[in-house]
């Protein structure tokens, strides 16, 4: 039980980021993993605009589940409900090393550059953070937000 329980957690963690963002994209960073034989339908060894758009409005109907030709609410959360579902499967099957079902706080994946971005903001290498070295991090960094991605973090 606990494993469906953590399971769900992560689902609707990465539904709630993906959210519309991840539908609008239709393919790329986080979309499908197609090869290029599967993106070149008609066999010809170069993949045309016309297949590019074509593999477009194919993602566009498959979220578009009453076919009115609009993307509601509802059908963008349920098409970025079901992507989260498959990512969660995918990094369990991937990170789970003792194969018990579920990920350990040592089993869960580490940012690239965890720890660079304390070490940049510890500008006098004390090993702790002044409110002087965080307002200047947060000063070079624009104000911005960070939400615990080092890569968003490291961006000038």
């Amino acid at each position: 039980m606990k494993h469906v329980k953590f399971i769900a957690l992560i689902v609707a963690a990465a539904g709630m980021t993906a959210g519309s963002a991840a539908l609008a994209k239709g393919f790329g960073h986080h979309g499908p993993k197609m090869s290029f034989e599967e993106i070149d339908t008609d066999g010809s060894g170069e993949v045309t605009k016309a297949e590019i758009q074509a593999m477009k409005d194919a993602h566009f109907a498959k979220a578009d589940a009453n076919g009115d030709g609009k993307l509601s609410l509802e059908e963008m959360q349920a098409r970025a409900q079901e992507r989260a579902a498959g990512r969660a499967a995918e990094m369990l099957e991937r990170f789970d090393k003792d194969g018990d079902g579920a990920l350990s706080k040592d089993e869960m994946p580490q940012p690239r550059r965890a720890g660079r971005m304390f070490d940049r903001m510890d500008a006098d290498g004390s090993g702790g953070i002044s409110k002087e070295e965080f307002e200047e991090a947060r000063a070079r960094h624009g104000g911005k937000r960070w939400h615990g991605h080092g890569d968003e973090a490291e961006q000038n």
